[in-house]
């Protein structure tokens, strides 16, 4: 028995690096447990078992990919290909075929709607272009944008409540949440003021109600989603990437690439749970829909390290 909140129970070998870059946003698929992440420095996406240890297969052909989103309702992955100005959508399994459809300026941060079949994609832009910061809004039965949504910043991570029926999208400068209404998503709804600089890593509670964002200035705010109040802050270990709040533990992970860990936080108090080490440069992380597992991607071994959620 332990009582650390996260305990390593072994690492997967992924392939090395090509190029420049190493691993970025990554999902689970739920029926097969299978994980999809986001290797940008290969231009693919990296697929492993973590039950039998095994690197299974990569997609190819997906340059710049950056993010990751399996919809376990369509049974459909999604990426953004920041290189190409793309996303692609394709079916979980080997060898599958993938629909690209064009997008904004270097896409990063995905949310999906699957009752409307709505994919929000929030591009980072590119500083030479103005007006290059924006949300590309994809009907993906029409395989087309439907809007483009210009923001006031850089885009960060983006989710979508189903319960209110909206996305929420960090802004890196100014420090604030844009929400776009899924049922009219051709603009900006309303803006959340974040009081902490860099918003970054991104999740929600659907039963309480709360954003947990991650910020820049090494931050953890807690906010009322209805209302945008900031309901607490919380230091944490460095500057943050990606946040994972798991539902069945009530605990809230966020990895900090520097000096590599993972700061854990019972969600019930936001109380620190203590902090669990990775590697250097481990900046992002998968969790398990069940909540039984966690993974965190270490770029200077491109391995992926499996840990185990409670001390059970």
């Amino acid at each position: 028995m332990t009582n650390d909140p996260l305990l390593l129970i072994g690492h997967v070998a992924l392939p090395k690096h090509e190029g420049k870059g190493a691993f970025d946003h990554a999902a689970v698929h739920a029926a097969s447990g299978h994980v999809y992440v986001a290797h940008t420095a290969n231009d693919a996406v990296d697929v492993f078992d973590p039950a039998s240890g095994k690197h299974l297969f990569s997609v190819p052909r997906l340059p710049g990919v950056a993010g990751v989103l399996v919809s376990d309702e369509a049974q459909l992955i999604i990426t953004s290909n920041r290189a190409e100005n793309t996303i692609g959508v394709f079916a979980p399994g080997p060898d599958p075929q993938v629909l690209k459809i064009a997008v904004g300026v270097h896409p990063n941060g995905l949310a999906y709607d699957h009752g409307r079949r709505l994919i929000l994609v929030a591009n980072v832009g590119d500083p030479q272009i103005p007006g290059s910061q924006t949300i590309s809004m994809v009907d993906l039965d029409a395989r087309a944008m439907l809007a483009e949504i210009r923001v006031p910043g850089r885009t960060r991570w983006a989710i979508y409540d189903p319960d209110a029926q909206v996305f929420y999208v960090n802004i890196a400068d100014p420090a604030q949440i844009v929400i776009v209404d899924a049922r009219n998503p051709r603009g900006v709804a309303r803006v959340f003021p974040v009081p902490s600089a860099g918003p970054h890593g991104l999740d929600l509670d659907l039963t309480t109600h709360r954003l947990f964002c991650a910020c820049d200035s090494g931050a953890l705010i807690t906010l009322d989603a209805q209302s945008g109040k900031v309901m607490g802050e919380k230091a944490l270990s460095g500057t943050p990437d990606v946040v994972f709040f798991n539902r069945a533990r009530g605990q809230l992970y966020v990895a900090v690439g520097d000096p590599g860990v993972i700061d854990v936080f019972d969600t019930a108090t936001m109380e620190s749970l203590g902090r669990i080490a990775t590697e250097k440069g481990a900046h992002t992380l998968a969790l398990a829909p069940s909540g039984d597992r966690v993974c965190a991607f270490l770029p200077e071994t491109h391995r992926a390290a499996i840990y185990r959620a409670g001390d059970d």
